[in-house]
């Protein structure tokens, strides 16, 4: 990928990173406390309130294109997700119950909840700023990790009437949100970043994939089933 070299301010490619990383950071940290405060305050049920931040989280991949490629700086855009990795771990084994984390980030208000899917998003966050940076493959996953399933279960629980089960509840209803969601995040994200890489025919089956792993895909690792899907898709097809 060809090396970009206007930087904010004229300033040395590092430290135009690191401003584009600060920026990463107050956009990802000023999530949960809002999130907080609508579910404390105005009643926004929980599982909307973690989808919502799940989205907020995939959408993080926006800030791509502002970081300056050629420079081992470009990595610094999963810093966000190295420090909410560690915060993961530590508020999953030692919060209380009434943390924010905990009360917009999981499903039960178990603390324990955010080392099995919320850990495995940020993991696979990491994954693809690093190995994936700024890759197709990469992209599609995190824009369909975020926004399908982020979408899915809201649409899902709540207009759901078509049930179905394999290795976990789901619906038609929610399926066909996931489809949605993913397709416009991933069409969007991927003409965005890697405008060179987008192919509308190629783009959908992906998304169709994915939708399909999602529905027979267990709750807890369809963090991890979904990217990975997306990802082999993305080299095979």
């Amino acid at each position: 990928m060809d090396t970009l070299h206007a930087t904010f301010f004229s300033l040395p490619v590092v430290w135009h990173n690191a401003l584009v990383t600060l920026l990463t950071f107050v956009y990802v940290f000023s999530v949960p406390p809002l999130m907080d405060y609508l579910v404390t305050n105005h009643s926004l049920p929980r599982d909307i309130s973690r989808k919502i931040t799940h989205i907020c989280a995939g959408s993080t991949i926006i800030f791509l294109p502002l970081f300056v490629d050629g420079d081992w700086s470009q990595y610094l855009n999963i810093t966000v997700f190295a420090v909410w990795t560690l915060l993961l771990i530590q508020k999953g084994l030692f919060a209380a119950d009434d943390d924010q984390a905990v009360k917009t980030m999981t499903r039960t208000g178990n603390k324990q909840e955010l080392l099995k899917g919320t850990l495995y998003f940020v993991i696979v966050a990491m994954i693809c700023g690093t190995i994936y940076y700024k890759q197709p493959a990469g992209v599609l996953a995190m824009a369909i990790l975020g926004w399908g399933d982020g979408l899915a279960p809201i649409i899902g629980t709540r207009y759901g009437k078509m049930k179905y089960h394999i290795l976990s509840d789901k619906s038609v209803e929610g399926s066909l949100a996931f489809l949605v969601g993913s397709l416009c995040a991933a069409l969007f994200f991927v003409h965005l970043i890697v405008p060179e890489s987008f192919n509308v025919g190629k783009i959908v089956l992906i998304a169709l994939i994915a939708t399909i792993v999602e529905g027979v895909s267990p709750k807890e690792v369809d963090n991890l089933t979904i990217p990975l899907a997306v990802i082999a898709a993305y080299r095979f097809l």
